[in-house]
């Protein structure tokens, strides 16, 4: 697992960097992921993973390593600053999972969060 620089940092395992990679690759283009929150969900919040192309002017960019970035806009950022995103592939599942130590509770399905 990549060491978290900070607490404020978002970081990623090597699992989540190697998928990444193999996704941005199979896609041709991008320089990473685009994380942020967005309202949903029985306990509040749900994570909104893409890809990224460009960063803005509103994100806070976290440079994982030199081929993949993570852009989390500014009204995100402090719900999950410190988050550390890993790849876990089990059987036919595969997902990424946060481990954000801003989440008090989690709803009983996984799908969304409280802080």
């Amino acid at each position: 697992m990549n060491t978290v620089k900070n607490k404020n940092d978002i970081c990623m395992t090597q699992q989540a960097i190697d998928h990444v990679y193999t996704m941005l690759t199979e896609r041709g283009f991008g320089i990473g992921l685009r994380l942020g929150v967005k309202i949903l969900g029985c306990s509040g919040y749900a994570y909104d993973i893409g890809f990224l192309d460009e960063t803005g002017v509103n994100d806070k960019v976290f440079e994982i390593n030199r081929d993949i970035k993570i852009a989390v806009d500014k009204k995100s950022y402090p719900i999950i600053k410190g988050t550390v995103i890993d790849f876990i592939s089990e059987g036919l599942s595969r997902q990424f999972t946060f481990n954000n130590p801003n989440a008090k509770d989690l709803c009983g399905c996984g799908e969304s969060f409280s802080v």
